[in-house]
């Protein structure tokens, strides 16, 4: 990354030309067995720790002022990797985000962090299809039970990308994006949406 940086790409660049392709093929080789759980898991917190070592340095490339929307981030309950979820966490937060990230071991954490405070938009995270009937029962309650009834929620993550059609049914937009495409979705839905309430 620092050779990168004395090139001249900005941090942006090298999230999503470096780090984020690196972290596609973590996951499949994971999925074809051609390394462990163990290998995985140390090649990953590598990336997640350059990931937090630039954060300061990330939010100061192009600073904007807070927009006054909130977003909760989660990945789906027992997620083993979270890494993705932290930089999607970063470009919301350098948008002018206030965001939450949560890493539920199980349901009913899961839940738990979906009801702890007012939201404007929710994103899960989804890597495997485990807890894809869970989310189907779940999504349109905890919806309905929210503080913001125009709650808008979407999913993304590595089974938007390879199977997003698993991810139809579910109550929430399926966006299978880049980090800054997400969030100028988001941003832009949120802002056309407060605009048409006015």
């Amino acid at each position: 990354m620092f050779g990168w940086q004395r090139q001249g790409q900005s941090l942006e660049d090298i999230y999503l030309q470096g780090i984020t392709p690196c972290a596609r093929l973590l996951g499949e080789w994971w999925s074809a067995d051609r390394l462990d759980f163990a290998m995985t898991t140390i090649a990953s917190a590598h990336l997640q720790q350059l990931l937090h070592d630039f954060s300061s340095e990330f939010l100061q490339e192009a600073p904007r002022q807070p927009n006054g929307l909130s977003l909760l981030l989660l990945t789906e309950p027992g997620a083993q990797h979270s890494m993705g979820l932290f930089m999607l966490s970063e470009f919301f937060k350098r948008a002018g985000w206030t965001v939450t990230v949560g890493v539920p071991q199980d349901v009913a954490e899961f839940k738990r962090l979906f009801q702890s405070d007012w939201f404007d938009a929710a994103g899960i995270s989804v890597s495997t299809d485990r807890h894809l009937d869970t989310l189907r029962t779940l999504l349109p309650q905890l919806r309905d039970n929210s503080d913001n009834l125009s709650l808008r929620v979407f999913v993304g993550g590595p089974m938007a990308f390879v199977a997003p059609e698993r991810l139809q049914g579910l109550a929430a937009q399926v966006l299978a994006e880049d980090a800054p495409t997400t969030v100028t979705h988001i941003t832009q839905a949120m802002l056309a949406a407060a605009v048409s309430a006015s």
